[in-house]
Protein backbone atom coordinates (compact mmCIF):
# COMPACT_ATOMS: atom_id res chain seq x y z
CA UNK A 1 0.00 0.00 0.00
CA UNK A 2 1.04 3.54 -0.76
CA UNK A 3 1.14 5.07 2.86
CA UNK A 4 0.90 8.77 1.36
CA UNK A 5 -2.02 7.96 -0.63
CA UNK A 6 -3.35 6.10 2.62
CA UNK A 7 -2.83 9.64 4.53
CA UNK A 8 -4.82 11.53 2.23
CA UNK A 9 -7.88 8.82 1.98
CA UNK A 10 -7.79 9.04 5.57
CA UNK A 11 -8.17 12.91 5.78
CA UNK A 12 -10.86 12.43 3.25
CA UNK A 13 -12.97 10.11 5.01
CA UNK A 14 -12.71 12.07 8.41
CA UNK A 15 -13.13 15.58 6.77
CA UNK A 16 -16.67 14.06 5.05
CA UNK A 17 -17.83 13.12 8.13
CA UNK A 18 -17.91 17.15 9.52
CA UNK A 19 -20.24 19.56 8.76
CA UNK A 20 -19.71 23.29 9.62
CA UNK A 21 -21.98 23.43 12.45
CA UNK A 22 -19.85 20.45 14.30
CA UNK A 23 -16.41 22.62 14.11
CA UNK A 24 -18.00 26.06 14.83
CA UNK A 25 -18.44 27.30 11.78
CA UNK A 26 -21.36 29.46 10.05
CA UNK A 27 -23.55 28.14 7.18
CA UNK A 28 -23.01 29.88 3.96
CA UNK A 29 -25.27 30.18 0.59
CA UNK A 30 -22.92 28.11 -1.70
CA UNK A 31 -24.18 24.99 -2.16
CA UNK A 32 -21.95 21.90 -1.46
CA UNK A 33 -21.02 19.23 -4.02
CA UNK A 34 -20.03 16.76 -1.59
CA UNK A 35 -20.36 15.70 1.96
CA UNK A 36 -18.37 17.50 4.83
CA UNK A 37 -16.23 20.46 5.34
CA UNK A 38 -14.76 22.38 2.27
CA UNK A 39 -10.61 22.01 1.99
CA UNK A 40 -10.24 25.40 2.41
CA UNK A 41 -12.87 24.96 5.60
CA UNK A 42 -10.61 22.78 7.08
CA UNK A 43 -7.26 23.70 6.08
CA UNK A 44 -8.48 27.25 7.91
CA UNK A 45 -9.69 25.35 11.15
CA UNK A 46 -5.85 23.68 11.14
CA UNK A 47 -4.22 27.30 10.72
CA UNK A 48 -2.38 25.55 7.10
CA UNK A 49 -2.56 26.81 3.49
CA UNK A 50 -5.29 25.37 1.07
CA UNK A 51 -2.75 24.77 -1.10
CA UNK A 52 -0.80 22.67 1.13
CA UNK A 53 -3.46 20.36 2.54
CA UNK A 54 -4.74 19.75 -0.63
CA UNK A 55 -1.13 18.11 -1.65
CA UNK A 56 -1.52 16.00 1.49
CA UNK A 57 -5.43 14.60 0.64
CA UNK A 58 -3.67 14.08 -2.90
CA UNK A 59 -0.37 12.18 -1.35
CA UNK A 60 1.94 14.88 -2.15
CA UNK A 61 2.77 15.99 1.26
CA UNK A 62 6.02 14.87 1.54
CA UNK A 63 7.57 14.92 5.57
CA UNK A 64 4.86 16.35 7.75
CA UNK A 65 5.37 17.41 10.68
CA UNK A 66 3.92 16.71 14.38
CA UNK A 67 2.77 20.11 14.35
CA UNK A 68 0.68 19.99 11.29
CA UNK A 69 -0.20 16.27 11.92
CA UNK A 70 -1.60 17.38 15.83
CA UNK A 71 -3.71 20.76 14.39
CA UNK A 72 -5.15 18.34 11.68
CA UNK A 73 -6.30 16.05 14.72
CA UNK A 74 -7.65 18.94 16.43
CA UNK A 75 -9.24 20.22 13.15
CA UNK A 76 -10.52 17.00 12.63
CA UNK A 77 -12.02 16.37 15.69
CA UNK A 78 -9.72 12.50 16.25
CA UNK A 79 -10.60 10.32 18.95
CA UNK A 80 -7.56 9.01 20.41
CA UNK A 81 -7.21 5.77 18.15
CA UNK A 82 -7.66 7.67 14.85
CA UNK A 83 -4.91 10.26 16.20
CA UNK A 84 -2.33 7.00 16.29
CA UNK A 85 -3.51 5.69 13.19
CA UNK A 86 -2.85 9.17 11.44
CA UNK A 87 0.27 9.56 13.12
CA UNK A 88 1.12 6.14 11.91
CA UNK A 89 0.60 7.27 8.15
CA UNK A 90 2.48 9.41 7.98
CA UNK A 91 5.20 7.70 9.57
CA UNK A 92 5.10 5.07 7.04
CA UNK A 93 5.07 7.72 4.24
CA UNK A 94 7.90 9.02 4.78
CA UNK A 95 9.93 5.44 5.85
CA UNK A 96 12.01 2.66 3.88
CA UNK A 97 9.98 1.37 0.85
CA UNK A 98 11.15 -1.99 2.55
CA UNK A 99 11.83 -3.59 5.58
CA UNK A 100 12.84 -7.17 7.10
CA UNK A 101 10.23 -9.67 7.16
CA UNK A 102 8.22 -10.05 10.79
CA UNK A 103 9.40 -12.82 12.27
CA UNK A 104 6.33 -15.27 13.22
CA UNK A 105 4.70 -14.94 16.32
CA UNK A 106 4.62 -17.12 19.09
CA UNK A 107 2.64 -17.18 22.63
CA UNK A 108 4.56 -17.50 25.46
CA UNK A 109 3.74 -20.37 27.79
CA UNK A 110 2.97 -18.41 30.61
CA UNK A 111 -0.41 -16.84 28.62
CA UNK A 112 -1.16 -20.67 27.37
CA UNK A 113 -1.48 -21.31 31.41
CA UNK A 114 -4.21 -18.29 31.53
CA UNK A 115 -5.99 -19.65 28.31
CA UNK A 116 -5.65 -23.54 30.69
CA UNK A 117 -6.98 -21.30 33.41
CA UNK A 118 -9.71 -19.91 31.88
CA UNK A 119 -11.24 -23.60 31.35
CA UNK A 120 -15.00 -22.09 32.65
CA UNK A 121 -15.19 -19.26 29.61
CA UNK A 122 -14.30 -18.82 25.81
CA UNK A 123 -10.62 -17.37 25.62
CA UNK A 124 -8.41 -17.10 23.02
CA UNK A 125 -5.46 -15.08 22.00
CA UNK A 126 -5.54 -12.73 18.69
CA UNK A 127 -2.08 -11.73 16.89
CA UNK A 128 -1.35 -9.21 14.03
CA UNK A 129 -4.05 -8.75 11.57
CA UNK A 130 -6.25 -10.56 13.70
CA UNK A 131 -4.46 -14.09 13.24
CA UNK A 132 -5.77 -16.76 15.89
CA UNK A 133 -2.71 -17.45 17.65
CA UNK A 134 -4.14 -19.63 20.32
CA UNK A 135 -7.75 -20.71 21.70
CA UNK A 136 -9.31 -23.05 24.69
CA UNK A 137 -11.74 -25.45 24.26
CA UNK A 138 -15.06 -23.22 24.95
CA UNK A 139 -13.34 -20.33 22.55
CA UNK A 140 -13.65 -23.25 19.39
CA UNK A 141 -16.88 -24.61 20.46
CA UNK A 142 -18.70 -21.42 20.41
CA UNK A 143 -16.92 -19.89 17.38
CA UNK A 144 -15.06 -22.86 14.99
CA UNK A 145 -12.58 -25.29 15.58
CA UNK A 146 -9.32 -22.88 14.54
CA UNK A 147 -7.17 -25.86 15.61
CA UNK A 148 -8.48 -27.92 13.01
CA UNK A 149 -7.92 -25.39 9.97
CA UNK A 150 -4.98 -25.04 7.85
CA UNK A 151 -2.03 -22.82 9.80
CA UNK A 152 -2.45 -20.05 6.78
CA UNK A 153 -6.75 -20.12 7.55
CA UNK A 154 -6.47 -19.52 11.60
CA UNK A 155 -7.78 -15.53 11.18
CA UNK A 156 -10.51 -14.62 12.93
CA UNK A 157 -11.48 -11.49 10.41
CA UNK A 158 -11.55 -14.65 7.36
CA UNK A 159 -13.57 -16.76 9.57
CA UNK A 160 -15.92 -14.32 10.04
CA UNK A 161 -16.08 -12.67 6.84
CA UNK A 162 -16.03 -15.68 4.67
CA UNK A 163 -17.63 -19.01 6.39
CA UNK A 164 -20.98 -19.12 6.29
CA UNK A 165 -21.54 -20.86 9.41
CA UNK A 166 -20.11 -17.11 11.13
CA UNK A 167 -23.45 -15.44 10.05
CA UNK A 168 -25.41 -17.85 11.70
CA UNK A 169 -23.27 -17.98 14.71
CA UNK A 170 -22.68 -14.46 15.94
CA UNK A 171 -26.51 -12.45 15.56
CA UNK A 172 -24.92 -9.38 15.70
CA UNK A 173 -22.71 -10.53 12.18
CA UNK A 174 -22.80 -7.32 9.98
CA UNK A 175 -21.82 -5.18 13.18
CA UNK A 176 -18.89 -7.40 14.44
CA UNK A 177 -17.71 -7.99 11.36
CA UNK A 178 -17.61 -4.25 10.23
CA UNK A 179 -15.63 -3.91 13.54
CA UNK A 180 -13.26 -6.31 12.66
CA UNK A 181 -12.19 -4.60 9.23
CA UNK A 182 -12.05 -1.48 11.43
CA UNK A 183 -9.28 -3.35 13.43
CA UNK A 184 -7.27 -4.49 10.26
CA UNK A 185 -7.35 -1.18 9.16
CA UNK A 186 -5.80 0.02 12.32
CA UNK A 187 -3.16 -2.74 11.79
CA UNK A 188 -2.63 -1.86 8.11
CA UNK A 189 -1.49 1.57 9.51
CA UNK A 190 1.03 -0.33 12.22
CA UNK A 191 2.52 -2.58 9.66
CA UNK A 192 2.05 -1.36 5.98
CA UNK A 193 5.06 -4.06 5.20
CA UNK A 194 2.99 -7.08 6.25
CA UNK A 195 3.11 -9.07 3.38
CA UNK A 196 0.57 -11.55 5.12
CA UNK A 197 -1.79 -8.56 5.77
CA UNK A 198 -1.77 -7.64 2.22
CA UNK A 199 -2.47 -10.94 1.17
CA UNK A 200 -5.58 -11.02 3.39
CA UNK A 201 -6.81 -7.79 2.47
CA UNK A 202 -7.02 -9.02 -1.55
CA UNK A 203 -8.34 -12.33 -0.69
CA UNK A 204 -11.54 -10.44 1.30
CA UNK A 205 -12.18 -7.67 -1.30
CA UNK A 206 -12.50 -10.63 -3.75
CA UNK A 207 -14.34 -12.64 -1.93
CA UNK A 208 -16.61 -10.75 0.67
CA UNK A 209 -19.40 -8.33 -1.10
CA UNK A 210 -19.31 -6.33 2.01
CA UNK A 211 -15.60 -6.04 2.89
CA UNK A 212 -14.33 -3.61 -0.19
CA UNK A 213 -17.43 -0.80 1.21
CA UNK A 214 -16.48 -1.08 4.78
CA UNK A 215 -12.64 -0.89 4.07
CA UNK A 216 -13.08 2.26 1.77
CA UNK A 217 -14.73 4.04 4.91
CA UNK A 218 -11.56 4.14 6.81
CA UNK A 219 -12.69 3.58 10.02
CA UNK A 220 -10.11 2.19 12.68
CA UNK A 221 -11.03 0.15 16.10
CA UNK A 222 -8.59 -0.92 18.57
CA UNK A 223 -9.74 -3.83 20.34
CA UNK A 224 -11.02 -3.53 23.74
CA UNK A 225 -14.56 -4.50 25.30
CA UNK A 226 -18.08 -4.72 24.30
CA UNK A 227 -21.10 -6.87 23.94
CA UNK A 228 -21.33 -9.91 21.61
CA UNK A 229 -23.80 -12.37 21.08
CA UNK A 230 -23.73 -16.04 19.47
CA UNK A 231 -26.29 -18.78 18.65
CA UNK A 232 -25.08 -21.88 19.30
CA UNK A 233 -26.50 -25.01 18.21
CA UNK A 234 -26.53 -27.31 20.92
CA UNK A 235 -27.93 -24.82 23.47
CA UNK A 236 -29.13 -21.81 21.44
CA UNK A 237 -28.35 -18.06 21.90
CA UNK A 238 -25.80 -16.60 24.49
CA UNK A 239 -24.70 -12.94 25.34
CA UNK A 240 -21.16 -12.45 26.12
CA UNK A 241 -19.55 -9.37 27.62
CA UNK A 242 -15.89 -9.48 26.15
CA UNK A 243 -12.87 -8.32 27.38
CA UNK A 244 -9.32 -7.44 25.45
CA UNK A 245 -6.30 -7.39 27.06
CA UNK A 246 -2.71 -6.86 25.10
CA UNK A 247 0.49 -7.56 27.35
CA UNK A 248 2.51 -4.76 27.96
CA UNK A 249 5.73 -6.50 26.46
CA UNK A 250 3.81 -7.05 23.29
CA UNK A 251 0.89 -5.31 22.11
CA UNK A 252 0.56 -6.89 18.96
CA UNK A 253 -1.08 -9.93 20.88
CA UNK A 254 -4.51 -9.51 22.20
CA UNK A 255 -6.15 -11.57 24.69
CA UNK A 256 -9.81 -12.17 24.45
CA UNK A 257 -12.06 -13.23 27.54
CA UNK A 258 -16.03 -13.49 26.70
CA UNK A 259 -17.68 -13.79 29.96
CA UNK A 260 -21.74 -14.85 30.46
CA UNK A 261 -24.08 -11.90 29.47
CA UNK A 262 -26.52 -10.51 32.13
CA UNK A 263 -29.29 -12.87 31.72
CA UNK A 264 -29.48 -16.32 34.06
CA UNK A 265 -30.25 -17.50 30.85
CA UNK A 266 -26.91 -16.74 29.60
CA UNK A 267 -24.90 -18.36 32.84
CA UNK A 268 -27.12 -21.56 32.38
CA UNK A 269 -26.20 -22.13 28.71
CA UNK A 270 -22.41 -21.29 29.19
CA UNK A 271 -21.96 -24.03 31.59
CA UNK A 272 -24.46 -26.13 29.64
CA UNK A 273 -21.67 -25.97 26.70
CA UNK A 274 -18.74 -26.34 29.20
CA UNK A 275 -20.01 -29.18 30.90
CA UNK A 276 -21.14 -30.87 26.81
CA UNK A 277 -17.63 -30.37 25.79
CA UNK A 278 -15.84 -31.33 28.91
CA UNK A 279 -18.00 -34.55 28.44
CA UNK A 280 -17.01 -34.62 24.61
CA UNK A 281 -13.58 -33.92 25.51
CA UNK A 282 -13.12 -36.59 27.77
CA UNK A 283 -14.93 -39.19 25.22
CA UNK A 284 -12.44 -38.74 22.78
CA UNK A 285 -9.47 -38.88 24.83
CA UNK A 286 -10.75 -42.15 26.10
CA UNK A 287 -11.22 -43.91 23.11
CA UNK A 288 -8.02 -42.53 21.64
CA UNK A 289 -4.86 -44.96 21.63
CA UNK A 290 -2.01 -43.48 23.50
CA UNK A 291 0.44 -41.04 22.88
CA UNK A 292 2.94 -41.92 20.67
CA UNK A 293 6.39 -41.59 22.18
CA UNK A 294 8.21 -38.02 20.45
CA UNK A 295 4.72 -36.58 19.67
CA UNK A 296 3.38 -33.74 21.76
CA UNK A 297 -0.35 -32.89 22.93
CA UNK A 298 -2.29 -29.96 21.20
CA UNK A 299 -2.16 -27.11 22.79
CA UNK A 300 -4.84 -24.39 23.50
Amino acid sequence: MKQTAELGAFLRSRRARLRPDDVGLAPDARARRVAGLRREELARLAGISTDYYIRLEQGRGGNVSEEILHALAEALRLDRTERAHMMNLAAAGTGPRRRAPERPQRVRPGLHGVLEILEHVPAFILGRRTDVLAANRLARTVLTDFDALPASQRNYARYLLLDPAARERCLDWERTAAETVAMLRLDAGRHPHDRQLTALIGELSVHSPQFPRWWSDHQVQERSHGVKRYRHPLVGDITFRYECLSPPDDPDQTLCIYTAGPEPSDRENLALLGSWTERDTTRTASAAPGTERGSTPRQP
